[in-house]
C-alpha cells in the first residue's frame, strides 16, 4: 500500500489536494432502485430478464449495459429512455446511504479537501439523490455523465470534473467500487482508492493496483488522513 498521508511533528500532511467519488457503491446502496428498474425496463423492451445477473449492470454506463442485449442504437436508447423514466419516478428513491459516508465526507472537508463527485449517474439524476440524502452539501462540485452520450464513460466523467479550474494543480484522488472507475483513474493518470463495501469484489479491482483499500466509510477517511477517529 502506498503512503497516504505523513506527520510533520504534529500536523498530517496530505498526499491529496481533492478526492472524486462515485456515487453507486462508494456513497448511497443505490442496488433495489437500480435493479427493480433495469427488471422492469427489460420486460417493459419485451425481454425476460430473469435469467440475467443484473447486479452486474450498477456502475458500468447504461447504455453500455442494455448494448450487451439490444443490437439497434434505436432499442439502446428506447431501453435508457424507459429505465430513466421509471427511475426518476420510483427507483431514485430507494436509496441509502452507506454507514458512515456522512461523517466520512465531513471529516474529509474539515480536513481542506476539495470532494467532487464523478459517476456514470446523469448529473442531473445523482444532485437531487444526494441532496435527499444529505450528502450534496459536503461537495464543492456535483458532476457526473451527460443525459447524452458526449459525455457517457467514467473516464470521459473523469477527465470533465478534472478540467473544472478548482482542480488545477491539485493533488486528485480517484474513489470507487467497480473496474471502470480504476480504470478510469488510470486513463486520466490519477491514484485510484478501491472501496470493498460496495458492489465490486477485490479480485475485481486488484489488477489495477489500488494506492488503497477500504471496507468501510470510516477506514477510507482513517487512510486518507492519517489520522484516526474515535466512533
Amino acid at each position: 500500500m502506498r503512503c497516504i498521508s505523513v506527520k510533520e511533528g504534529d500536523k498530517t500532511l496530505l498526499k491529496y489536494d481533492a478526492v472524486l467519488f462515485d456515487v453507486d457503491g462508494t456513497l448511497i446502496d443505490s442496488a433495489p432502485g437500480i435493479l427493480s428498474t433495469l427488471d422492469e425496463t427489460f420486460r417493459r423492451m419485451g425481454v425476460d430478464p430473469s435469467g440475467f445477473d443484473l447486479r452486474r449492470y450498477i456502475g458500468p454506463p447504461l447504455r453500455r449495459s442494455f448494448g450487451e442485449h439490444f443490437a439497434e442504437e434505436s432499442e439502446v436508447e428506447r431501453a435508457t429512455e424507459i429505465y430513466r423514466d421509471i427511475y426518476a419516478e420510483t427507483g431514485c428513491h430507494q436509496c441509502s446511504a452507506y454507514p458512515g459516508a456522512a461523517r466520512m465526507l465531513r471529516r474529509l472537508r474539515e480536513a481542506g479537501l476539495i470532494l467532487c463527485t464523478a459517476t456514470s449517474k446523469p448529473t442531473q439524476v445523482v444532485t437531487p439523490i444526494l441532496q435527499e440524502l444529505g450528502l450534496a452539501p459536503y461537495f464543492d462540485r456535483i458532476d457526473g455523465a451527460s443525459m447524452d452520450k458526449s459525455r457517457d464513460t467514467k473516464t470521459e466523467v473523469i477527465r470533465y470534473v478534472l478540467s473544472q479550474p478548482l482542480l488545477a494543480g491539485r493533488r486528485v484522488l480517484m474513489v470507487g467500487d467497480r473496474a471502470d472507475d480504476m480504470q478510469g483513474a488510470a486513463d486520466c493518470g490519477l491514484d485510484a482508492a478501491a472501496v470493498l463495501y460496495g458492489y465490486g469484489s477485490r479480485g475485481e479491482l486488484a489488477p489495477f493496483g489500488p494506492a488503497l483499500w477500504a471496507e468501510s466509510c470510516h477506514q477510507l477517511a482513517d487512510s486518507l488522513l492519517g489520522t484516526p477517529a474515535e466512533y
